[in-house]
């Protein structure tokens, strides 16, 4: 069975899948913002946010589902290679292993935090994009990409930070 694949649906789902991994990548540093200490993922992770909303929007619920599996997929993916290239023995002349092995090295409980937390605010923007799409009759699509997201956000936020950060950062 043969299926089409519009150009934007793909570019989207690839945008998405690169958001999720910088994001992840990113979550390594800890930044300072108006005082406000978060990690710099926290910077592009929205991004994922409304191009899932616009996913949902245009395609429906079901081929948002298909990208947040496509980024698990991915991110569990990267997430593999970064393990087996920090186990692999560095180069003896080459003194960056300690800086690569911090940003790929992730601690098992910084994947499941990650992991987790990204599959609950996922689908719950996407559900929440739906339902709210359903309700409004299509109208409104600021109002629904901003609540939407601030659910998807936030749960992934109450999962994520306790998880990756509990008894390390005070």
């Amino acid at each position: 069975m043969k299926q089409k694949v519009s150009v934007p649906f793909m570019l989207l789902g690839i945008l998405f899948n690169v958001c999720l991994i910088a994001a992840n990548l990113l979550e390594t540093k800890v930044i300072q913002v108006f005082g406000i200490t978060v990690t710099a993922g926290l910077l592009v992770f929205p991004i994922s946010y409304i191009i899932n909303d616009c996913i949902a929007e245009v395609w429906g619920f079901r081929k948002a589902r298909l990208i947040i599996w496509s980024g698990f997929a991915m991110n569990f993916f990267v997430v593999m290679l970064g393990l087996i290239a920090v186990a692999l023995p560095a180069a003896p002349f080459w003194d960056g292993a300690a800086h690569f092995n911090f940003v790929f090295g992730m601690a098992p409980r910084i994947v499941i935090a990650s992991l987790t937390a990204f599959l609950v605010g996922a689908f719950l923007n996407a559900y929440v994009m739906s339902r709210m799409k359903l309700a409004s009759n299509g109208r409104n699509f600021s109002a629904r990409a901003i609540w939407s997201t601030v659910v998807g956000e936030t749960a992934d936020s109450l999962i994520f930070f306790p998880v990756a950060f509990g008894g390390i950062i005070a």
